[in-house]
């Protein structure tokens, strides 16, 4: 969905991203490849963490347009790896509504792909989702 904001005219491409129990609102606008997360630097919000700061960014390095848009986002839930991955998947999707063009090369890197694993639920008789209790015979 491409939208134009009313007071700069810009066009801005929207993608959500989902991991564990975090979810990724994000909004890519030209711009210098600023991040922003929760009103909050991308770097100071992601701790300054390489790891969680190259796994955002690498849909953009896929295409090389590093410093071409800046990353506006609305982050909840979980905790930061699942939101890193979260910011990820919403990038490349916002990066698909850009252009159809750059969808075959992220696909084929992964980035477009929603990792499904979340926590599984507590069954009832047992401690935690599969430990059962201590079998005692007498």
């Amino acid at each position: 969905m491409v939208v134009a904001e009313a007071n700069s005219g810009r066009a801005v491409y929207w993608g959500t991203g989902r991991r564990k129990s975090a979810v990724a609102r994000v909004r890519l606008v030209p711009g210098s490849g600023q991040m922003i997360v929760n009103g909050k630097p991308g770097d100071l919000y992601f701790q300054f963490n390489a790891n969680y700061l190259g796994v955002i960014k690498a849909p953009l390095e896929t295409l090389g347009l590093e410093n071409e848009y800046d990353i506006l986002v609305k982050a909840e839930g979980g905790g930061l790896t699942g939101q890193a991955d979260s910011v990820r998947l919403g990038v490349a999707r916002a990066l698909c509504q850009l252009d159809p063009e750059n969808r075959p090369p992220l696909k084929v890197e992964g980035y477009l792909t929603r990792d499904p694993r979340a926590k599984e639920r507590k069954k009832y008789g047992l401690h935690k989702a599969r430990k059962a209790p201590q079998y005692s015979k007498r």
